[in-house]
C-alpha cells in the first residue's frame, strides 16, 4: 500500500493561528517545527519561543497539557531552512498579506523536500496566486488548507486546489487531516474567504445590517441568535469578540477587494458597518483587549452603545414569545417570524431569508455541492443546521416563494433573483438539495454523492445531513436485546456492542442489568463487548434521579443495594474473559469515569473530560472509583523501589476531592483515568471502529482476565498525613466543614481505614467502605441540598 506518511511538519509562522496548529499537531503526536523571523534582539528563536510559552496560558487550552508545547521545535528562517527538508508537509500560516506570503515562498522553495506536500492556510486570499510564486515542481503539491479558530476544538478544515494541484494530493490530505487531526474536511473552490467564511462573513454583515434596520440592540441579538437559533451559543456579537473584530475586518475587506457588483450581487451589504469602524477606531478589538461589542466591568458584563461611543449595562433578553416560536417545527417556525409584527420576530426572518438567498445564489461558484456549504457552516460556525438543511426541513418550495416575494418586493439585501433551479427540476421535484443519490451540484445538475476515500470506511457511523441517506447508529446492525435503558447489538456478529439510552446517559439500575447481560452474552457468543453510544456525553453517572423515589419509599437501604449492584457491575465488567473496551466521546463523569476505568481498555477521543465529581452532589464516588485509585496506586508503588505508598496516591486522592475533570484525553492520562496503553482518537466518528478492531485484537491475541489480587493500602498512618493538609485547607478557608467531611471519608477509603500501613486487601473491602460512605453522604442535610440543587438547576450548590 502506498500511503502519505506524515512524520513530521513544519509550520511557518508563529503567530495566533500558527502556533495553534502546532499544538494541535503535538495534541495528536505528530512531530513538529515552528519557524519565524529571527528576533532582532536576543536569542534568534526569541518569536516563536516567546509564541510557545504563550501556549500553555492561552484558555481555552490549544493543548491537551501545557507542558506539551515544548514538544515544538522552535526554528527560524535564518539558521534552520535545511530542517525544512525533513518535514512531509509545510503549512504556511503567516500574516494575511499576498506580498509577504510571494516573499516567503521564494525563500522556503529551495529547502522543501522533494515530496512534501506545501498548503497555504490563508482564510481567504487566491490558492491560484499564491502557487505563482512556486517552481513548477511544488505547484503540483500546493494547495489552500484552510483551519478555523480555534484549531484544536473547530472541527471545520476547507482544501482548496489550484489548477496545477494533483488530486492525489488532495486525496492524501484529506485523509491525513481527517483521521490524523481529526477535522471534518470541505473542498473548496478558490473564491474569495471559500466556503465557510463567505457565507458566515456575509451572514455576519447581513446580520449587522438587519440590527441597525429594526433598531435592536447587542445582548437581545445574542440572545436570539444562540441556542435558540440552533447556532453557537456565544450569538453574534460575542461570537465576533471571541474571533477578534481586527481578524473579522480583515476578512470583510478581503470580500471589499476582490469581490464587486459583477462578481457578487450583494457587494452594496459589504461595507464596514459603522459600529465596527468605531470599535477598530477605539482600538477595541474584542476578547484579545478585553473591549468590543462588550466589556466586563468587574462582575458587570457591558455592551457598546454606538450613538454615545459609551458602554452601558448589559443583559436584556428577547421577548419570550420569539423563543417559543423558536420551538416550533421548521416550517411553522418560519411563517410565524415573517409574519409577525414584532421587530425581533422581523428581525430573525430577515436574517433566515438572508442566509437562504446567499447560499443559493452562490452555491454554483464557491461549493461543488450544497453539502459542503452546510457542511461547512456546522462545523465553521456551530451550527445545528446548514442553511439548505433548515430551508429543506421548512418546506422546500413554500420557503422559496416566500423568499423570492421578499426580493421581488425590495426587502432583502440583493435584488438577484433565486437560482433557475431553485424552482425548476430535480431539486423542486425532490423537496430539496440533500436525497439519498447524494447532494446537489448545480454546476453538473446532479445529486452527488460523498466522496469514497478509504478513510471515510474508518466512520461506521458519519455525521449527516438532513435527508441524506446512510446508517443511523439508533437502529444499525443486529439488535440482541434492547430495553428502555440499553440497547445490546452487533454490526458484525463478532464484538457486541452495548449503547446506553438515558438521558445524558446516566448509569440506572436497569443500565446495570444490562451491561451484566452484555458480558454473559459476549463471554458466551463474541470476541468482545464495546461498550458505546453514537452521541455525547459517554455518561454523566449514577442516576440519582431514578435513586430518589426508592430512597424515600424504603430509606437508605435501597441506595445501599443500588450501590452495591452497581459496583458488582464494574468488578464483572473488570474481570470478564472476554475484553470490555469503553470508547468514550465528551464526558464520563462519576459513574462514567467508573465505567471507564473498570473497562479492560479504554478508546477515548480527544475532546473528551473525565473525572469523578462527586464530591460536586455531596457524595463520594461509590461505585469502585476510590477503589480503583487505591489499587493503581498500590501497583505503580510495586514498580518503584521506595515502600511508601502515599507519593503514589496523592494525585489521584486529590483529582477525588477536588472533583477534577481532565480537560482533554491527554490530561485525563495525566491524572490517571487513563493508561499509557490506552488509544486515543483524533476524530469522534472514528471510535467506534478503533474499539471493534482493538477488542477483536485483543481476542485473538489470546486476552485473559487480570488476577484478582491483594494489594497494600497506606493504613492510618496514612490517612493522618492526608487530614494534615485537610485541615489547613479547611482552617485557611479554602474548603468548607462539608468539603472537609466529604474528603475526610474519601481519604478513609484510598487509604484502607484503621489499619496498619502495608495491610492486604481486597477490591470488594474498599467497596463496602466507598458504600458505607456514600449511603451516610445521602441522609446528610447539605449532601442533600447540593443533589436538590444539581437537579433543579443544573448547577453545583457550594454549602
Amino acid at each position: 500500500m502506498n500511503r502519505f506518511n506524515v512524520r513530521k511538519v513544519a509550520v511557518l509562522g508563529a503567530g495566533v493561528m500558527g502556533a495553534q496548529i502546532a499544538a494541535h499537531l503535538v495534541n495528536v503526536k505528530v512531530p513538529v517545527v515552528l519557524f519565524d523571523l529571527p528576533a532582532k534582539e536576543g536569542p534568534k528563536n526569541g518569536i516563536v519561543t516567546r509564541a510557545i510559552e504563550n501556549l500553555k496560558k492561552l484558555k481555552p487550552s490549544p493543548i491537551g497539557v501545557a507542558a506539551d508545547a515544548d514538544l515544538i521545535v522552535a526554528a527560524n528562517y535564518e539558521e534552520h531552512m535545511a530542517l525544512l527538508g525533513e518535514c512531509d508537509l509545510v503549512i504556511e500560516a503567516i500574516a494575511e498579506r499576498m506580498d509577504w506570503k510571494l516573499d516567503l515562498y521564494g525563500k522556503i522553495a529551495p529547502h522543501v523536500a522533494k515530496h512534501a506536500i506545501v498548503a497555504s492556510n490563508t482564510s481567504g486570499l487566491s490558492i491560484t496566486k499564491l502557487s505563482e510564486a512556486l517552481p513548477e515542481a511544488i505547484k503540483p503539491r500546493f494547495c489552500g488548507i484552510h483551519f478555523f479558530n480555534p484549531p484544536r476544538y473547530m472541527t471545520l478544515v476547507e482544501l482548496i486546489a489550484t489548477p496545477a494541484t494533483q488530486p492525489k494530493i488532495l486525496d492524501d490530505l484529506e485523509t491525513f487531516v481527517t483521521s490524523g487531526l481529526g477535522k471534518g474536511v470541505v473542498r473548496a473552490k478558490d473564491t474569495p474567504n471559500f466556503i465557510a467564511n463567505r457565507i458566515g462573513i456575509a451572514g455576519m454583515l447581513g446580520t449587522m445590517k438587519e440590527v441597525e434596520n429594526f433598531g435592536l440592540t447587542f445582548d437581545v441579538v445574542d440572545d436570539l441568535t444562540g441556542k435558540r437559533l440552533g447556532r453557537a451559543s456565544s450569538g453574534t456579537f460575542r461570537t465576533a469578540d471571541v474571533v477578534g473584530l481586527d481578524t473579522m475586518a480583515h476578512v470583510i475587506k478581503t470580500l471589499q477587494d476582490n469581490l464587486n457588483e459583477q462578481t457578487d450581487p450583494f457587494y452594496g451589504s459589504f461595507g464596514t458597518p459603522p459600529v465596527l469602524k468605531a470599535l477598530l477606531d477605539k482600538g477595541h478589538l474584542g476578547q484579545k483587549t478585553k473591549a468590543g461589542f462588550y466589556k466586563k466591568v468587574g462582575r458587570d458584563v457591558m455592551r457598546f452603545e454606538l450613538d454615545s461611543g459609551e458602554y452601558v449595562p448589559a443583559g436584556e433578553k428577547a421577548d419570550d414569545v420569539y423563543g417559543r416560536m423558536l420551538k416550533k417545527p421548521a416550517g411553522e417556525r418560519l411563517k410565524l417570524l415573517r409574519n409577525s409584527t414584532g421587530p425581533q420576530g422581523q428581525f430573525l426572518w430577515a436574517i433566515l431569508r438572508n442566509s437562504f438567498h446567499y447560499a443559493a445564489v452562490h452555491l454554483a461558484t464557491i461549493a461543488d455541492t450544497a453539502r459542503d456549504v452546510d457542511q461547512a457552516m456546522r462545523w465553521g460556525f456551530g451550527m445545528k443546521q446548514g442553511p439548505f438543511e433548515l430551508w429543506q426541513e421548512a418546506g422546500w418550495l413554500e420557503v422559496a416563494k416566500m423568499v423570492q416575494e421578499d426580493i421581488d418586493a425590495g426587502k432583502a439585501l440583493s435584488k438577484a433573483p433565486l437560482p433557475t433551479w431553485v424552482f425548476k427540476g430535480p431539486v423542486a421535484e425532490a423537496g430539496g438539495v440533500h436525497t439519498a443519490q447524494g447532494s446537489w451540484n448545480p454546476s453538473s445538475g446532479r445529486f452527488e454523492p460523498r466522496r469514497e476515500l478509504p478513510v471515510y470506511q474508518r466512520q461506521p457511523f458519519p455525521e449527516l445531513l438532513l435527508g441524506e441517506a446512510g446508517p443511523r447508529f439508533a437502529d444499525a446492525g443486529t439488535t440482541i436485546e434492547e430495553t428502555d435503558s440499553i440497547r445490546l447489538w452487533t454490526l458484525d456478529n463478532e464484538v457486541l456492542i452495548a449503547s446506553i439510552k438515558t438521558k445524558m446517559h446516566a448509569i440506572s439500575p436497569e443500565v446495570c442489568e444490562g451491561l451484566m447481560q452484555a458480558v454473559e452474552l459476549a463471554e458466551s457468543q463474541y470476541q468482545g463487548l464495546v461498550v458505546w453510544s453514537g452521541d455525547e456525553p459517554f455518561s454523566v453517572g449514577a442516576d440519582l434521579q431514578a435513586m430518589l423515589p426508592a430512597f424515600l419509599a424504603v430509606g437508605v437501604a435501597a441506595i445501599e443495594d443500588a450501590e452495591g449492584f452497581m459496583q458488582q457491575t464494574m468488578l464483572r465488567l473488570r474481570y470478564a474473559s472476554v475484553p470490555v473496551i469503553s470508547a468514550i466521546r465528551g464526558m464520563a463523569l462519576g459513574g462514567g469515569c467508573e465505567l471507564a476505568v473498570y473497562s479492560s481498555k479504554r478508546v477515548v477521543h480527544m475532546e473528551s473530560y473525565i473525572g469523578l465529581v462527586e464530591v460536586g452532589v455531596g457524595l463520594i464516588p461509590g461505585a469502585g472509583g476510590l477503589t480503583y485509585i487505591a489499587r493503581r496506586a498500590a501497583e505503580n508503588a510495586a514498580t518503584s523501589t521506595g515502600k511508601d505508598l502515599l507519593p503514589f496516591l496523592t494525585e489521584g486522592f486529590t483529582a477525588a476531592a477536588m472533583a477534577k475533570v481532565g480537560t482533554s484525553a491527554i490530561e485525563s492520562r495525566s491524572i490517571g483515568y487513563l493508561l499509557e496503553s490506552d488509544l486515543i482518537v483524533p476524530h469522534k466518528d472514528e471510535l467506534l471502529f478503533v474499539a471493534l478492531n482493538e477488542a477483536k485484537a485483543m481476542f485473538r491475541a489470546g486476552y485473559r482476565a487480570p488476577h484478582k489480587r491483594l494489594f497494600p493500602v497506606a493504613g492510618r498512618s496514612g490517612k493522618a498525613t492526608v487530614m494534615g493538609q485537610l485541615v489547613n485547607m479547611r482552617d485557611g478557608g479554602f474548603i468548607s466543614q462539608h468539603d472537609f467531611h466529604i474528603a475526610t471519608l474519601i481519604a478513609n477509603v484510598v487509604t484502607g481505614g484503621d489499619v496498619d500501613p502495608g495491610t492486604l486487601v481486597s477490591e470488594e473491602y474498599l467497596m463496602t467502605l466507598e458504600r458505607q460512605a456514600f449511603c451516610a453522604l445521602i441522609t446528610n442535610p447539605k449532601t442533600q441540598e447540593r443533589i436538590l440543587g444539581m437537579l433543579n438547576t443544573g448547577k453545583p450548590v457550594r454549602n
